[in-house]
């Protein structure tokens, strides 16, 4: 019940290492006709269009390490922290990239290495650190004029900033890279991030006539790395649009080329997607086979919307299959793999954030001390000049400290702002998933320590699939948002009410017996029934089911309360929809009582 449409794509969270892979061409300078020289280049040339032959290359060159110049090694050592990398191996990785970064001879190689270092620190969680080496690299951009180390430094600039949620800057570097490419060089990979970016903002008008055109580009350059997230991309859109049956022939159609690549999130990627059309096409037994897939073949020690959306469909097909022992183990691997990968999406936009506001602080501290220097030199010609024209001129320049103050203090509000968002569902106000998961666990710990009693209900609006693919999404965001107002009519302000997915919601309602949410239950659900017509979306009929779990019998435990819950809105979703259904162990209760 958990799965929304957008959960149907498992996003790229290695695409950074990706991007620090772009170059494809040598740096060092050395002769043309030294054959070590030319075996670097063909090398570094084909890592992500004929990987196999990179690993024969390197290998070669390795055996002959002593015969290399000192410039040579240098760049040998360089392809083979990248391979490394591209190993998923980042901890191994570091040191050899900073020795690189440490050595004076070669610019261009230092600059390629602390790109690829970028990464690292991104998989390595230091987030702040990621953003604050990519603005200085971004500094040193004008002063490079190695084409290939741009290009890279184009990619990794427009990756992370994807990551972060920044979709217009990502498009922008992806435009950026497209122009410093007039012989073609990188059109590949520029326009792999133009989808990526079009994807991630949900701006679909153009997607598929720019991934159709990154297609056609990424075979053309014989770059099946880039064509194929392309394609995983393509399938998660089809997905998301209803169209399982054509993502599963584009992504077996490739599966044996993706296996043969070797990268283990795109390898995730096309495994996760293909149990999650399966099991919109009703293939259980494919859909728990690419499942396993997903989960094991992903990157190691990641959280990722591939592992998430694996645990999640394995939890459901368990649930289905009534091995409820396996149900419960892997809803508690999706909470943990979910829990885990929102968490790095926030911080990645935080992280970005506090970047831009500290680079916005240091000019306005050197605005300051040129002010304040400006000031002191008046003063000093005071006795050449009129005092009451000097006076008026530096109480003007007292007048712009003043305003810097202030855009200080609003940058300051505006971080807080940002924090403050972070918490909230952009479309309809209330808590997202994350903070709602946050604060209703601290609410059962206090309600278990005062021995109060709560309750939680879990709300799944029926049949909102059939509104946004008759009506479009426009008009179904208006009637989520309808429903929630009408839901908030009912609510107390110590209640914990947020939206856990697409057109799933939950509220815990602590201090409450099960008789009265029930009761409550049945009063929100009427009035969803009631405000989901209106001028804007009219003659739309939209109901609810509702799952209801309590303390009494779950514990308080959230988990185990979510998983009751949940078996209560399967039940009432069975036997009609539009309806309130307690989990079996309440039923009983009330039946025993009643008795």
């Amino acid at each position: 019940m958990f799965l929304s449409s957008r959960q149907c794509w498992a996003g790229f969270a290695g695409g950074l290492l990706l991007m620090a892979m772009l170059t494809g061409t040598a740096v060092a300078a050395v002769p043309a006709s030294d054959d070590s020289a030319q075996l670097l280049k063909q090398a570094d040339s084909v890592k992500t269009s004929n990987h196999a032959e990179f690993l024969q290359l390197i290998s070669r060159l390795a055996g002959t390490a002593a015969k290399l110049s000192p410039s040579q090694r240098m760049y040998l050592h360089f392809l083979q922290a990248w391979e490394v990398c591209y190993q998923g191996d980042y901890e191994a990785a570091t040191p050899l990239l900073n020795a690189i970064i440490a050595e004076p001879t070669d610019a261009i190689l230092r600059f390629r290495a602390g790109l690829t270092l970028v990464n690292t620190l991104v998989i390595g969680s230091h987030y702040e650190d990621a953003f604050a080496r990519m603005r200085q690299l971004l500094d040193q951009l004008p002063q490079i004029v190695d084409k290939d180390a741009r290009i890279q430094a184009l990619g990794v600039a427009g990756t992370l900033y994807n990551e972060a949620g920044q979709y217009d800057l990502g498009l922008n570097y992806a435009n950026k890279m497209l122009r410093e490419n007039p012989d073609g060089r990188g059109d590949c990979k520029g326009r792999f991030l133009r989808v990526q970016s079009i994807y991630e903002s949900g701006k679909f008008s153009t997607f598929e006539k720019e991934s159709s055109e990154g297609i056609d580009a990424c075979n053309k350059a014989s770059d099946f790395l880039f064509g194929n997230l392309i394609r995983a991309y393509v399938a998660g859109s089809d997905i998301q649009h209803g169209q399982s049956a054509a993502a599963i022939k584009l992504l077996q159609k490739n599966y044996a080329d993706v296996q043969h690549i070797g990268y283990p999130e795109l390898t995730s990627q096309f495994d996760a997607s293909l149990a999650q059309a399966y099991w919109n096409e009703g293939e259980i037994a494919l859909a728990q086979q690419y499942a396993h897939a997903a989960v094991d073949g992903g990157v190691k020690h990641e959280f990722t919307k591939s592992q998430t959306s694996a645990y999640e469909l394995l939890y459901l097909i368990a649930k289905k299959q009534g091995d409820l022992d396996a149900a419960l183990s892997y809803h508690e691997k999706y909470m943990a793999a979910d829990k885990g990968y929102l968490n790095e999406v926030s911080a990645k936009a935080l992280a970005y954030q506090a970047v831009e506001q500290q680079v916005q602080a240091k000019k306005l501290q050197i605005d300051t001390l040129n002010k304040q220097n400006e000031i002191l030199q008046l003063q000093q010609k005071l006795a050449k000049k009129a005092a009451v024209a000097s006076r008026l001129y530096i109480a003007l320049l007292v007048l712009v400290l003043a305003s810097i103050a202030l855009w200080t203090y609003k940058i300051k509000r505006s971080q807080l702002r940002f924090m403050k968002l972070a918490r909230r569902d952009g479309l309809t106000g209330i808590f997202n998933r994350q903070h709602f998961l946050n604060e209703a666990g601290l609410q059962l710990q206090y309600c278990r320590k005062s021995s109060r009693g709560a309750c939680l209900v879990l709300i799944d609006l029926d049949h909102f699939k059939t509104v946004n693919d008759t009506h479009g999404h426009a008009v179904g965001d208006r009637v989520l948002q309808r429903a929630v107002e009408a839901c908030k009519a009912h609510l107390r302000s110590t209640d914990i009410f947020g939206r856990l997915g697409g057109e799933e919601f939950g509220i815990l309602l602590p201090e409450y017996t099960l008789e009265q949410v029930l009761g409550r239950a049945e009063q929100i659900r009427l009035a969803i029934a009631t405000a989901a017509a209106g001028e804007d979306a009219p003659g739309i009929p939209v109901s609810a089911s509702f799952g209801v779990s309590s303390v009494v019998h779950s514990g308080y435990e959230l988990r185990q309360l979510l998983i009751h819950a949940d078996e209560a809105l399967y039940r009432a979703k069975r036997e009609g929809r539009n309806r309130v259904s307690a989990s079996c162990s309440e039923t009983r209760e009330a039946y025993a009582q009643a008795g």
